[in-house]
């Protein structure tokens, strides 16, 4: 039915929007980043021409998915079945597609790289001199490690049991980090004797041999110190 007014019409549009939006799961995936790349516009405060040719290459990415939809529904409407002249129909309007979506590409990262890098160096710099940061990266690795390592050798749970031991590792983490964190030998001294007595009661309660509480200790105390050396 054609519409009777411009309201209407202007419901027709948006009718055909949503259509894409909920068939088309390219179109979904094109919202998505068109609202990332306005976003990451905004917040890294572009000139306003770049933010004028980002948003004409987003613009054309969504245009030319709107009638790549079109050109599908309509070949679908004439031919039903397979026919090799509506694959090319297809295929070209998909090309068109994949061209405009490589222009905006490559808009996208001529505009917003520089500041995009500046901030996310910035935000490195910040995260190697936060000790804090580096220590609970550090003791997830070391959990993760654990646990890889004893899924590897199928001996154990992650958290009883198995080779490295988990407690040892963590609490040699944990130890390893205050003394260098703190660079205070008494400090040192305590944290240490604490993870000494964590990892000896994984012995007395008999659920690790001294191996695996020795390498425990060794991997959460070198993993965390590799760590610190790295990123402060």
């Amino acid at each position: 039915m054609k519409p009777k007014n411009w309201f209407e019409s202007l419901n027709c549009a948006i009718e055909g929007i949503l259509h894409t939006a909920k068939t088309q799961r390219h179109m979904k995936a094109h919202f998505f980043v068109a609202a990332l790349a306005f976003f990451l516009g905004l917040f890294l405060d572009i000139s306003r021409m770049e933010f004028i040719i980002l948003s004409l290459s987003i613009t054309l990415v969504l245009f030319a998915e709107m009638i790549n939809t079109a050109i599908e529904e309509t070949i679908n409407l004439i031919h039903e079945e397979y026919h090799p002249l509506a694959k090319i129909v297809k295929d070209a309007a998909a090309g068109g597609v994949l061209i405009a979506s490589f222009g905006a590409i490559v808009m996208g990262y001529w505009i917003l790289s520089k500041p995009l890098f500046s901030y996310v160096e910035t935000g490195i710099t910040a995260v190697k001199r936060a000790p804090e940061f580096v220590t609970i990266i550090s003791l997830v690795v070391v959990i993760l490690v654990v646990v890889i390592m004893k899924s590897h050798f199928g001996k154990g749970t992650p958290l009883h049991g198995g080779m490295p031991s988990g407690h040892a590792a963590v609490s040699f983490a944990v130890w390893t980090s205050v003394a260098l964190i703190t660079v205070d030998p008494f400090i040192s001294i305590l944290t240490l004797l604490l993870a000494v007595m964590v990892s000896h009661s994984r012995l007395l309660l008999g659920i690790h041999r001294t191996r695996e509480v020795f390498l425990g200790g060794l991997l959460g105390f070198l993993t965390t110190l590799l760590f610190f050396q790295l990123f402060t």
